[in-house]
């Protein structure tokens, strides 16, 4: 899934109306294990300006970005965090460790080829879904819609739940970075 896709379902699942902190966890959560992602990608794009189908061609398959996503990516680390967090009854930690699980749990659902390793340390082997959130090959346009008309809706009943400007106003903008994109790609591909 997309990462705003990833931060309204944690912040659905898991953000608390009376408890920032929780929220704050929540969305940590949701976002932690797409952050070496962008920390990566967005040096080689932008500072050192590496071709981006070197970065997502090459560089994202190669073994040193896979060693490290195989870490955030853990749902064996991160699962054991959980147990950790349940045990000591932090509500923050619950909401941190089950917004990364929500997280990699769909991720696990809608990686085709370029999945992770999501139960290092025991194992590399990675799933190869039969669906993508993106592969027009294996379903991504259909799995694509759903998942934009699925974060709306959730969008809809946080916008409900948190009465806040500041949660309204990250809400709407959750909304936009999961729309946007989608609607200008297929402006952009419907005019070629």
């Amino acid at each position: 899934m997309n990462t705003p896709a990833h931060l309204i379902f944690g912040l659905a699942a898991f953000g608390k109306v009376d408890a920032p902190s929780v929220t704050a966890a929540a969305l940590a959560g949701a976002l932690i294990p797409d952050l070496t992602l962008y920390l990566m990608a967005g040096t080689h794009l932008l500072l050192l300006g590496t071709d981006p189908q070197v970065v997502f061609g090459q560089l994202y398959f190669s073994e040193r970005w896979q060693a490290i996503f195989r870490i955030d990516n853990s749902i064996v680390l991160w699962g054991m965090g959980l147990v950790f967090a349940i045990w000591a009854r932090s509500v923050w930690a619950i909401a941190l460790c089950g917004a990364a699980l929500l997280h990699l749990g769909l991720d696990f659902l809608l990686h085709h080829d370029d999945g992770r390793a999501h139960f290092w340390p025991l194992t590399t082997w990675k799933f190869r879904s039969p669906v993508s959130y993106w592969d027009p090959n294996h379903y991504g346009q259909i799995v694509g819609l759903i998942e934009i008309a699925v974060s709306l809706a959730l969008c809809a009943v946080l916008w409900r739940r948190f009465r806040g400007r500041a949660m309204r106003g990250l809400i709407a903008l959750l909304a936009l970075a999961e729309t946007v994109p989608a609607i200008l790609f297929s402006i952009m591909f419907a005019a070629t």
